[in-house]
C-alpha cells in the first residue's frame, strides 16, 4: 500500500530535514518510491511512501497535483472503478497519469468533496486544495486504511502511523490512561482515542476539513450503514448476492502486478480463490498452520488449494512463535491484544516473498452473520417470549450486555479494572467500560442486525483492519478486502433478517453461492476463527519469565498483586491482554 505522512504550521516553515525522517520512517508501507511536496511559503509539507500497483511508471509518484498545481494529493488505498469514473471525467479534465490518486484529483475539482460519495474502495486521501487555503483528511468508509492526527493548534501533524506523528518532537509522549483503561475492555484503543493524549484517528466514513490559516476544523460524517428493511425472495436474493461478489473480486483483482490470496480453508477465503479462479485467475495461495494441532487450518487451505489447482505456501507456527510478541509494539504503534496478531504477521511475512498483495476475506463474518456470537444471539431471540424471560434469569437480556461479554476474551469490568490499575490511577477509568459498544448501538434496528452493527462499527473497524493493516504493511504487502464492498453491505442490511440467517446453514447467503465449487469436507467444516490453540497462548512458564521485571509495575501503573494472582490461576485470557500492553510499555516509554 502506502504511506501518508503532512504538517501544517501556523507560523513558521516545515523543518524539510526532519520531515524528510518523518516521509521515511514509513518506508515499509511504501518501499518503491517516496515524494514530498512543500507549499509556496513552506508552511506546509505533504509526504508519500509508494507501493505501486497501477501505473508502475514514476508518473504514479505521490503527492502529485492537479494541472494548475493548486491541489495536491497524498493517498493510501485503492480506487476500484476508478476507470469508470475516469472515463466519466474525460471530457472535463486533461489527464497525465494512468493513476486512479489522479482520478481523485480530477473528481475534487470537478464535483468537490461530495466525490467522495462516488468512489468504491479503501481510502486514506489528504487534499490540500491551495486555492482555498483548505486540507481534508479523509478515511474510507469501514476504516480499512488508517489516518492519525495532531493538532494543537499551532500545528496540524498527519500520518499513516503513530511512529511518524511522534518523530516530529510536538506531541509529548503522554499516556491517555483513559485509554489505556480502554485498551483491557476492548483489546483496542477506541476510534477517535489513541494511546496518546493529543493524538487522534480519523474515524472511518469520517473526514475533517480545516482552514491552514487557522488550522480551525469541521468534522463531517459522509457515509452511514442504513437498514432499509425490503422483502425478497431467496433466490433473487442468492443471485444478487453471488454477482455483486464476483464483481467485486474482479474489481479488487485488477493491478500491474499479480495479485495472490490468503487461504485458510474457510468459507470465505475459500470463496475468493473460487472466484477469482471464475474470472480465469490462478492466484498464489498462503496460510498459516499450527504445529501438532489437529485443527491446523493449512491442512484446509491445501484441499482448497488443490481442488482449484492451485499452489499453497504455508508457515507452521510453534511455541516459540509467541516471542514474537516482543516485535509487535513497533508493528502496531499502540497496544492491540487480538490473539492472532502474531499468525497474521507470519503469514503476511510468507506472502510478501512471492506477491505485492493479497485478497482476504475480512468483512464476511459481519456481512453474513457468521461469527458464533451473532449466532447464538439470533437464536435466543427466536426463542418464545416466556422462555426468553426465563433465559434472561441466567443469561445478559441486554444487548450491549450481551455483546461485552462475547467480545470480553478475559473480561475486564469497572470492579476488574480498579483492581488492576494503581489506586492514583482511578481517576482515569470510565465508570461505564463498554461506553463504546453503548455508543454503537441501535435499538432501532433488528436484534441479529444490532449485533452486526456492532460488529461493523468495534470489532471489525477497529480490531480486525488494524490488525490485518499493520501486520501486512510491516511486510509491504497490500491486503485487498472485497467483501468490504460497500454495495454489497447496503444490500444484505436491507434484507430481513430471516433471509440472511438460516439456523441449519451457517452464512446461508455465502453457502448457496459456493456448494457446488467446493469439497463437502470444506462446506460441512465447522466454524473457526483465525487463532491457534489455546497451548500456544496458555504458556504459564513464558508468563512469569515476562513479567519477572515488570515494568507497568515498576512505574506504578499496574499491581503486582494482580499480576500473582493471574499467575497463579490455570490460565485466564487476562494475561495476554497485560503482556501486549507490558511489552508495547517497555518500547515506547521505559527505554
Amino acid at each position: 500500500m502506502c504511506g501518508i505522512v503532512g504538517w501544517v504550521n501556523k507560523k513558521n516553515i516545515v523543518n524539510s530535514e526532519l520531515f524528510t525522517l518523518m516521509v521515511e520512517s514509513l518506508h515499509h508501507r511504501g518501499p518503491d518510491a517516496n515524494g514530498m511536496h512543500f507549499s509556496s511559503n513552506n508552511k506546509a509539507a505533504l509526504g508519500h511512501t509508494r507501493l505501486s500497483f497501477i501505473d508502475l511508471t514514476k508518473d504514479g509518484d505521490q503527492p502529485i497535483s492537479n494541472n494548475q498545481k493548486n491541489i495536491w494529493i497524498s493517498f493510501n488505498g485503492e480506487i476500484y472503478n476508478y476507470v469508470d469514473l475516469k472515463n466519466e471525467l474525460n471530457d472535463l479534465y486533461s489527464f497525465k497519469t494512468n493513476t486512479d490518486t489522479e482520478v481523485i484529483i480530477a473528481a475534487y475539482e470537478i464535483w468537490g468533496i461530495s466525490f467522495l460519495d462516488r468512489l468504491k474502495g479503501m481510502f486514506a486521501i489528504v487534499i490540500l486544495d491551495e486555492r482555498i487555503n483548505q486540507l481534508f483528511l479523509i478515511r474510507d468508509r469501514f476504516g480499512i486504511k488508517p489516518l492519525y492526527y495532531y493538532n494543537d493548534s499551532e500545528h496540524l501533524i498527519f500520518a499513516s502511523e503513530l511512529k511518524s506523528i511522534l518523530l516530529s518532537g510536538i506531541p509529548i509522549k503522554e499516556i491517555d490512561f483513559s485509554s489505556f483503561a480502554d485498551f483491557f475492555v476492548y483489546r483496542y484503543i477506541p476510534s477517535p482515542k489513541t494511546i496518546w493524549k493529543n493524538i487522534q484517528k480519523i474515524k472511518p466514513a469520517h473526514y475533517i476539513v480545516y482552514d491552514t490559516s487557522s488550522l480551525q476544523s469541521k468534522e463531517i460524517e459522509y457515509w452511514s450503514l442504513i437498514s432499509k428493511t425490503t422483502i425478497q425472495e431467496d433466490a433473487e436474493m442468492i443471485q444478487k448476492v453471488g454477482d455483486l461478489i464476483k464483481l467485486s473480486v474482479k474489481s479488487h483483482s485488477k493491478a500491474d502486478v499479480p495479485i495472490g490470496a490468503f487461504l485458510s480453508g474457510g468459507y470465505d477465503s475459500s470463496a475468493l480463490v473460487t472466484f477469482m479462479k471464475y474470472w480465469g485467475l490462478s492466484p498464489k495461495t498462503f496460510s498459516i498452520g499450527f504445529d501438532h494441532w489437529g485443527e491446523s487450518e493449512h491442512t484446509y487451505a491445501q484441499i482448497v488449494a488443490q481442488h482449484h489447482q492451485l499452489s499453497n505456501d504455508y508457515y507452521i507456527a510453534n511455541q516459540n512463535s509467541i516471542s514474537l510478541i516482543d516485535k509487535m509494539p513497533l508493528i502496531y504503534d499502540e497496544p492491540i491484544a487480538d490473539i492472532s496478531i502474531i499468525p497474521t504477521f507470519l503469514v503476511s511475512q510468507l506472502a510478501a516473498k512471492k506477491v505485492k498483495a493479497v485478497l482476504s476475506g475480512e468483512g464476511a463474518d459481519e456481512l453474513f452473520a457468521g461469527y458464533t456470537w451473532q449466532q447464538e444471539f439470533k437464536r435466543n431471540a427466536m426463542k418464545p417470549k416466556w422462555l426468553n424471560k426465563f433465559i434472561s434469569l441466567f443469561m445478559p437480556s441486554r444487548t450491549v450486555d450481551f455483546y461485552a461479554n462475547s467480545m470480553g476474551m478475559g473480561k475486564f469490568d469497572y470492579e476488574e479494572l480498579k483492581k488492576m490499575i494503581c489506586p492514583h490511577l482511578h481517576e482515569y477509568i470510565p465508570k461505564d467500560p463498554d461506553w463504546f459498544y453503548r455508543k454503537h448501538f441501535i435499538k432501532s434496528l433488528s436484534p441479529l442486525k444490532s449485533i452486526q452493527y456492532l460488529d461493523i462499527k468495534c470489532f471489525m473497524a477497529e480490531l480486525v483492519l488494524t490488525k490485518i493493516d499493520r501486520a501486512s504493511m510491516a511486510n509491504s504487502l497490500e491486503v485487498r478486502v472485497p467483501f468490504l464492498d460497500h454495495d454489497l453491505f447496503e444490500n444484505i442490511f436491507s434484507v430481513e433478517e430471516d433471509l440472511m440467517f438460516k439456523t441449519n446453514q451457517t452464512k446461508y447467503l455465502l453457502y448457496e453461492n459456493i456448494k457446488k465449487e467446493l469439497p463437502l469436507s470444506i462446506l460441512n467444516r465447522k466454524k473457526q476463527g483465525f487463532v491457534g490453540p489455546d497451548e500456544y497462548y496458555m504458556q504459564i512458564d513464558f508468563y512469569r519469565k515476562k513479567f519477572s521485571n515488570s515494568k507497568l509495575v515498576e512505574y506504578n501503573i499496574i499491581q503486582q498483586s494482580y499480576i500473582d494472582e493471574l499467575l497463579n490461576r490455570k490460565y485466564d485470557w487476562k494475561l495476554w491482554k497485560i503482556l501486549v500492553m507490558e511489552n508495547w510499555f517497555d518500547y515506547w516509554m521505559s527505554n
